[in-house]
């Protein structure tokens, strides 16, 4: 990983998409969220939840 400086003066358009991705022919499926930093292809985060957290207890 490559540390990246923080320069405040300048400004980023993020963008973030939602997925449903499914697997075994259908079978399981979950949800991930990608948050992506427009004009920086090696900016950006891919988060999946498989469980939902109220299903946690």
């Amino acid at each position: 990983m490559v540390p990246v400086e923080s320069n405040p003066s300048v400004q980023s358009q993020l963008e973030s998409r939602s997925y449903r991705i499914t697997v075994d022919d259908g079978r399981e499926s979950f949800f991930a969220l990608s948050i992506e930093d427009a004009d920086n292809d090696d900016a950006w985060l891919m988060s999946d939840t498989v469980v939902a957290l109220e299903n946690r207890r």
